[in-house]
C-alpha cells in the first residue's frame, strides 16, 4: 500500500467513524473469545520438531504411551542407618512401593529391576527410582497430569515406607514449586509500582486521559487479531505455543509508538515500516524450522494489524478528544503550536512528512551535529559489547538447582546431590532399540560412554512393546551443560558405531535381518536404535533452529533493506536494519551475561526464550527507527520502552525462572533499543483535533 493509498485509507475510516468502530469493538470482545478458545489449536510442547530427537520421542510416545520429551519423576528414599539398601529385599520393597504409588500405565525403573549401582547414594542409605506416568504428553495438560502424580507419588511412598524418608524430584516438580512459591512482598510492591508505571508514564507523556487509554486500545486490537489469524494458520501448519508471548507485548510498543506519531507522520511511517517488518518476519516463516516458523508468522500477523489499526482505528480515537479543547485552523493557539513545532530539515523519501522532533537521519546545523553524535555513539557501545557475547548464550533448560530455592521438589533434589548422586539423574535419556537387536548389548555398550551414570534395559513389560525395547540412560551431567551434551553426542557416536550398516538413525523402528554382527548388538542391516527423552531437546534447538539462525537473519535483514530502501532511501535502511539486528543480537547477549554469568547462574537459557526475544527486539527497533526518519518525536521511542518494560515486569516479576527469563529478555530489549535510538525530544504538547476533519489533527 503506497502512503497516499495509507492517507486514503485513514480519511475512509474518518468519514464512516461508526462501522469502523462498531467492527473494532467486534474484533476485541468476539476476537478475543475466540482467541482464547483456539489456544488449544498451538503445539505446546515447547521441543523443536524435526530432528532426530523430536522424531525419536515421538516413536517413544507413539508406542508407549508415556516418557520421551517428558521428564519422569524421580522418587527418592533414604532407609534409616541399619538398612542395607542393595538387600533384596529392601530394593524390592521399595520398587513395589513405587508401582504401586504411580498407578496403572506407568514406568518405572529402580535397583530392583536392574542391579545396577548407579540407582544408589554413595551414602549407603539412599536410592532413587525412575517413574514415568501414564499420562505424561508434552502439552500443557500431559505436564499437568505429570505435576499431579508427583503428589499422588510422594504421600503413596510416605504410607507405604513410614520409616523411611521420601520424597519426589524432577525437572516438571521443580518447575511447579517455583510457579507455586509466588512473588514475596517485595516482588508484590514492585509488580504494583511497575503496574502503576504503565498507566502513568502514557499519562505523563501525552497529557491527556486518551493518550493513556488509547495505546492500550490499539495494542488490544492487534494482539486479539493477530493472534485469531495465527491460530487460524495453527489449523494447516505447526504454530508453538510461544506466539502467545510474543504478540501482546509487541503490539503495546508498536501501538505506543504510533500513537506518538503526528497521524500523517504515523500512517506513512506505519505502512513503510509494516511492509518491511511484515516481509522479514514472512522470510523467517519460511525455514524449516517450527520455532522460526512461528515467530515469523507471528510477527507478520502483529505487522499487518498493528498497520491495520493505525490507519483505521487511530484516527477514530484521536476525533474523539473533547471539542472544547480542539485548536481551531488559525488560531492563535494553532500558530503558536505551528511555531513550537516548526520541522526540520530531513533527508530520503520520508522527508515529506518530518515531524516535530528531528530523527535520527535528519541534517543539522554543524554546530549542533556532534553533540547529537556522540550520545547515539556511547549508546551503541553497550549494545555492540552485548552482541559480542551472543555467541557464548548456552541454550537450554536452566540447571535444576536454579529453578526453586526451597519446597518438596528441592528437597530431594538436596537429598540426591548429599547422597552423592548427580543432578544428570532427573534428565535421562530413552534408547528405542528395533525388533531383532539386543537390548542388554545395547545398553552394555551404552554404559561404557564416558559420562554415564548408568545404562539399562528393564525387563518389564511396560518397557517391552511389539518387539521393540526401551533402554534407559541416566548421564552424570544435565544435558544443557558441556559435560551433558557431550555425552549425548557419544552415546549417539557410540549407537552409530554399533549398527554401521544399519538404516537411518531418525528412521521408525522394524524388524532387523539376521543376527550376527558387531559386539552382539544387532545383525546387518537393522534399523539403528533412536535416541529420545527429555535430555535431546536443547541439542535439537541447537542443530534444528540455531543452526538455520545464520542463514535467516541475514535473510530477514536483506528483504527488510530492500523494501525500506525503495520506500524510505538507503541511508533509513541502513540505519533500522542494522540497529535491528543489533538489537536482536545484544538481546540474546544480554540473556547469556545476565543469567549464564550474573547472580541467577542458571547455566543456560531457555531455548526458546531468545528467539522470541530476538524476534521482539527486531520488530521494535524497525518500527522506531523508521518512523523517527520520518520525523517523528524522539521522546516516542524512550516512551514506548518504558511502557513495554514496565508491562512484562508487572506481569512477570516473580520466582518462576522461565518466565523471569522471557521477562528480562523483553525488558533490556526495548531498554536496549531506547538507548540506541538517538536523543529523545522532550514532549510536545499537542494541538487538539477539529472534529470530523481529514487527517489534519495536529
Amino acid at each position: 500500500m503506497s502512503t497516499e493509498r495509507a492517507v486514503r485509507a485513514a480519511e475512509f475510516a474518518l468519514r464512516h467513524r461508526r462501522a469502523f468502530g462498531f467492527g473494532w469493538l467486534l474484533v476485541l470482545l468476539l476476537g478475543g473469545a475466540v482467541a482464547v478458545a483456539g489456544l488449544g489449536r498451538l503445539d505446546q510442547s515447547f521441543t523443536a520438531s524435526g530432528g532426530p530427537g523430536h522424531r525419536a520421542n515421538q516413536a517413544i510416545q507413539e508406542r508407549y504411551g508415556n516418557g520421551a520429551a517428558v521428564a519422569p519423576l524421580v522418587a527418592v528414599v533414604t532407609w534409616p542407618a541399619a538398612t542395607d539398601v542393595r538387600d533384596t529385599a529392601t530394593a524390592r520393597r521399595f520398587a513395589a512401593a513405587v508401582g504401586r504409588a504411580a498407578g496403572p500405565g506407568a514406568r518405572t525403573v529402580s535397583y530392583a529391576d536392574t542391579g545396577d549401582p548407579g540407582f544408589l547414594g554413595a551414602d549407603g542409605r539412599t536410592a532413587y527410582a525412575l517413574v514415568y506416568p501414564g499420562a505424561g504428553k508434552p502439552d500443557l495438560a500431559g505436564l499437568t497430569a505429570v505435576e499431579e502424580a508427583a503428589g499422588t507419588l510422594r504421600a503413596g511412598l510416605r504410607s507405604a515406607l513410614p520409616e523411611a524418608r521420601t520424597e519426589v524430584t524432577g525437572v516438571l516438580p521443580l518447575q511447579h514449586d517455583s510457579a507455586e512459591a509466588g512473588p514475596g512482598p517485595v516482588a508484590l510492591a514492585a509488580k504494583a509500582a511497575c503496574a502503576l508505571g504503565l498507566l502513568l508514564l502514557p499519562a505523563l507523556a501525552f497529557r491527556s486521559p486518551l493518550g493513556t487509554v488509547a495505546p492500550l486500545l490499539l495494542a488490544g486490537a492487534t494482539s486479539v487479531g493477530a493472534l485469531v489469524l495465527v491460530e487460524a494458520v495453527a489449523g494447516f501448519t505447526e504454530i508453538s505455543f510461544v506466539v502467545v508471548y510474543l504478540v501482546p507485548v509487541t503490539a503495546l510498543v508498536l501501538a505506543v509508538h504510533r500513537w506518538a506519531q503526528p497521524p500523517e507522520t504515523a500512517a506513512r511511517s506505519a505502512v513503510t515500516a509494516g511492509a518491511a517488518g511484515a516481509a522479514a518476519c514472512a522470510a523467517l516463516a519460511l525455514f524449516p524450522a517450527a520455532f522460526l516458523r512461528s515467530v515469523g508468522i507471528a510477527g507478520l500477523a502483529v505487522w499487518a494489524l498493528s498497520t491495520a489499526t493505525t490507519l483505521t482505528l487511530a484516527p477514530l480515537l484521536r476525533s474523539a478528544r473533547p471539542t472544547k479543547t480542539a485548536a481551531r485552523a488559525g488560531s492563535p493557539r494553532a500558530a503558536k503550536a505551528g511555531r513550537v513545532r516548526r520541522p526540520r530539515a530531513a533527508t530520503g523519501p520520508l522527508a515529506a512528512t518530518a515531524g516535530r522532533v528531528p530523527g535520527p537521519l535528519a541534517v543539522t546545523a554543524g554546530r549542533g551535529r556532534w553533540p547529537r553524535v556522540l550520545p547515539a555513539v556511547l549508546g551503541l557501545l553497550p549494545l555492540v559489547l552485548l552482541a559480542g557475547a551472543a555467541p557464548l548464550l548456552r541454550v537450554g533448560n536452566p540447571e535444576a538447582h536454579t529453578l526453586v530455592a526451597s519446597g518438596p521438589a528441592r528437597e530431594g533434589l538436596d537429598r540426591l546431590t548429599a547422597a552423592g548422586l548427580p543432578s544428570g539423574v532427573l534428565n535421562p535419556l530413552e534408547v528405542l532399540v528395533p525388533e531383532g537387536a539386543d537390548a542388554a548389548a545395547v545398553a552394555a555398550r551404552v554404559a561404557r560412554v564416558p559420562g554415564v551414570l548408568l545404562a539399562a534395559a528393564p525387563q518389564a513389560a511396560g518397557w517391552r512393546r511389539g518387539g521393540a525395547a526401551l533402554v534407559v540412560v541416566v548421564p552424570e551431567a544435565e544435558p544443557m551443560t558441556p559435560g551433558g551434551a557431550a555425552t549425548l553426542t557419544s552415546v549417539r557416536a557410540a549407537l552409530a558405531a554399533a549398527f554401521p550398516d544399519a538404516g537411518h538413525p531418525e528412521a521408525a523402528p522394524g524388524p532387523a535381518a539376521a543376527p550376527g554382527s558387531r559386539d552382539g548388538v544387532t545383525g546387518a542391516g537393522a534399523v539403528a536404535p533412536l535416541v529420545g527423552g527429555s535430555g535431546v531437546v536443547d541439542r535439537d534447538l541447537v542443530d534444528g533452529v540455531y543452526g538455520l539462525l545464520p542463514y535467516a537473519v541475514p535473510a530477514a535483514a536483506l528483504v527488510a533493506f530492500g523494501l525500506l530502501a525503495a520506500r524510505a532511501g538507503a541511508g533509513v535502511a541502513a540505519r533500522a536494519v542494522c540497529g535491528g539486528v543489533l538489537a536482536a543480537v545484544g538481546s540474546a547477549g544480554a540473556l547469556a551475561v545476565l543469567w549464564q554469568w550474573g547472580p541467577p547462574g542458571t547455566g543456560a537459557v531457555t531455548g526458546w526464550v531468545p528467539l522470541v526475544v530476538g524476534t521482539f527486539a527486531f520488530c521494535v527497533s524497525i518500527d522506531r527507527s523508521v518512523a523517527l526518519a520520518a520525523g517523528g518525536p524522539g521522546w516516542a521511542g524512550p516512551v514506548a520502552a518504558g511502557a513495554g518494560a514496565f508491562a512484562v515486569l508487572a506481569l512477570g516479576i516473580g520466582p518462576q525462572v522461565e518466565l523471569a527469563l522471557l521477562v528480562s529478555g523483553f525488558a533490556m530489549a526495548v531498554l536496549l533499543d531506547a538507548l540506541t535510538g538517538g536523543r529523545p525530544g522532550r514532549p510536545v504538547p499537542e494541538v487538539r483535533p477539529v472534529p470530523r476533519s481529514s487527517l489534519q489533527l495536529v
